[in-house]
């Protein structure tokens, strides 16, 4: 069944006009930082010298830039480790809303932080890995280690209205180039 000239016009005009109006409603809805391309240098090079230190943003949501937003310049590969705490023997369905809490809080501690290291770690097809820690102490450790390293990290803490305590730390989010995030959990297994 043939359509007529007029009714395939019309489907073309609606078609357009969709896309339209959803591209606008993105843009208006989603908020997307474009202040840090005036605040780091553009060096594509992989020199070891030290990183220019981070300036202070301008803009609605005015903070100071996180290192590792130097670091999205300097490295491709970005990733992101969750680490779980295996002593609380959370059940399945516990640790996978935990490491949604993790990745989240993380994600909105770098939004406008790290803008471009985040679209380093999306172009990458945001690779998460979950590993796992035996106690509180061990998770502590890493994300002093991450803070050494000036990565940024981000541990949940449960509320503790279903399987454990309140204010349980139960997981360690850690984002920034591969190699640098493998030296703090390379050596952790696999949940």
């Amino acid at each position: 069944m043939a359509l007529s000239k007029h009714a395939l016009l019309h489907s073309f005009a609606v078609g357009v006009s969709c896309l339209a109006l959803g591209y606008f409603l993105a843009k208006r809805t989603i908020p997307i930082p474009s202040f840090h391309t005036r605040l780091l240098p553009h060096s594509h090079s992989h020199s070891h010298s030290p990183p220019p230190s981070p300036s202070l943003a301008a803009g609605p949501h005015a903070t100071l830039m996180h290192h590792v937003e130097v670091l999205a310049d300097q490295f491709d590969d970005f990733k992101m480790v969750l680490v779980v705490r295996n002593d609380l023997k959370m059940g399945k369905g516990k640790v996978a809303a935990q490491c949604s809490h993790a990745t989240l809080g993380l994600y909105k501690k770098v939004f406008y932080r790290a803008p471009k290291a985040l679209q380093r770690w999306e172009m990458c097809s945001q690779v998460k890995v979950v590993t796992r820690v035996e106690s509180e102490e061990e998770m502590f450790f890493l994300q002093t280690r991450a803070k050494t390293m000036k990565l940024p990290c981000h541990i949940t803490v449960d509320a503790g209205r279903t399987q454990i305590s309140p204010n349980s730390k139960t997981v360690l989010a850690i984002l920034g180039p591969a190699n640098l995030v493998d030296e703090i959990t390379g050596s952790l297994k696999l949940l």
